[in-house]
């Protein structure tokens, strides 16, 4: 952390510097503003200052360029000096959202837009898991699941049900489910006719915008304006009408470029942090603790729901739900990962508590291996072979290549693998004109 700070502070300093920089110039100056004095520290710096230069030259903030004496060194680039120098000294463009606005009469205050962006954000998980507790999504919200991989078409009715990346999808927090979301989203923009550029830019834009602030669309482009009733869907920003002149950005959307002190993606509001709310018995009986609806939902993936309390809900995990949860795409270490995650508190009091049965970890692994006792393979039956000796031969050859899958002597049967049966035939025919 030490290092980046040091080398951003010297990529300030020489967009001043229209030269080229010695490499090693800069590693020296990195070294001596690093307390580090010993060997051991200087090999550990040099490392991570080359990861570092890295990933500069890949984002083509510098280049590698010739000096003077053969030696290596950096240059910045042109477009990023030029822009860095913007943003540190003023100038450039204004922001498309930075027009003035009168008052809003109708003003959001913070609790409002959080409860706002949750509730839009859990319409998309709640259709993820088919509950229908809350409206349905956009069909376009619905093509960038299907092309995140988080949902597939049914073989029997065609809907949409969810996949094992789902299911993974569901665990993380809101922050980095945002975030994945958005990347899937922007990986298809421009086959929408928007422009991508265009669209990060107003992402970041969002990111250093104020909570609670409205923002004006007056002078966005028609694209941009699209690009901005999609994120209204997702609860990034809340806009009372399509054609209202004003925005509010909300935490997801504050929040999409941000991280936490230990790197990973900052949290949307405090009590967003997973609390232990499901209690599993050794007769397989499942207690949770919740009122959300969506909770409960996911719950019903791989369990079978049998009352609904005001604060309680009571299911019980048997070889149907687990099989059904099995069928579409989830594992049993998914499952046995999610109970754990969300095991109740009072599961881990006591010297040796567990967050789950032992006995029902082991059933829900069993009641998975049932369905992986069989491999199936695609393969090319060969029989009614005229003697055995033809039998012999072929399987012999077969086997030399690898594409044998199964044989049986006594009835001169042989499977072979699909993409070995060409080979297989034309040894065939060249065996049976050979004896012929």
């Amino acid at each position: 952390m030490l290092l980046i700070n040091v080398v951003c502070i010297r990529i300030q300093r020489i967009t001043r510097i229209s030269q080229t920089i010695c490499n090693t110039n800069i590693v020296c100056r990195t070294a001596s503003t690093s307390s580090s004095s010993c060997f051991m520290g200087f090999t550990s710096l040099f490392k991570e200052h080359i990861y570092v230069s890295g990933v500069l030259s890949e984002l083509c903030v510098w280049q590698e360029a010739a000096i003077p004496g053969g030696l290596l060194g950096w240059i910045l680039s042109s477009t990023f000096k030029r822009n860095l120098k913007v943003a540190l000294l003023g100038g450039g463009k204004p922001w498309s959202m930075s027009n003035q606005l009168e008052t809003d009469n109708k003003a959001r205050d913070v609790s409002f837009l959080d409860s706002y962006s949750l509730e839009r954000w859990e319409c998309v998980l709640h259709y993820m898991v088919g509950s229908q507790q809350q409206e349905g999504i956009s069909a376009d919200a619905v093509r960038i699941l299907l092309h995140a991989g988080l949902m597939k078409r049914d073989e029997d009715d065609g809907s949409p049900v969810i996949t094992r990346q789902g299911f993974q999808f569901l665990l993380l927090d809101t922050q980095a489910q945002v975030w994945h979301f958005i990347l899937q989203y922007l990986d298809t923009v421009e086959q929408r006719g928007l422009d991508l550029v265009e669209c990060l830019t107003f992402l970041f834009q969002l990111s250093f915008s104020t909570l609670g602030k409205d923002y004006s669309t007056e002078g966005m482009s028609n694209g941009l304006l699209i690009f901005l009733q999609h994120l209204r869907e997702f609860g990034l920003v809340y806009q009372r009408k399509r054609k209202a002149g004003r925005f509010y950005p909300t935490r997801l959307a504050l929040n999409i470029a941000s991280t936490n002190q230990t790197g990973g993606p900052a949290q949307v509001t405090e009590g967003d942090a997973p609390k232990g709310y499901i209690v599993v018995e050794t007769n397989y009986r499942v207690y949770a603790y919740t009122d959300s609806n969506l909770q409960v939902a996911l719950l019903g993936l791989f369990t079978e729901l049998l009352y609904r309390f005001p604060n309680l809900v009571v299911g019980i995990l048997t070889r149907d739900s687990i099989r059904q949860a099995l069928r579409g795409g989830i594992t049993a270490n998914q499952i046995i990962g999610y109970l754990i995650q969300h095991a109740h508190s009072k599961m881990l009091d006591g010297e040796a508590a567990q967050p789950l049965p032992p006995t029902v970890v082991d059933q829900i692994r069993l009641w998975e291996n049932e369905r992986n006792r069989f491999t199936f393979t695609d393969g090319v039956l060969y029989s009614q072979f005229l003697s055995q000796a033809d039998f012999s031969a072929l399987c012999e050859h077969a086997q030399s290549i690898g594409s044998l899958i199964w044989s049986n002597e006594k009835s001169r049967t042989m499977v072979v693998t699909k993409a070995g049966h060409d080979d297989v035939k034309k040894f065939w025919k060249r065996y049976s004109k050979a004896g012929n």
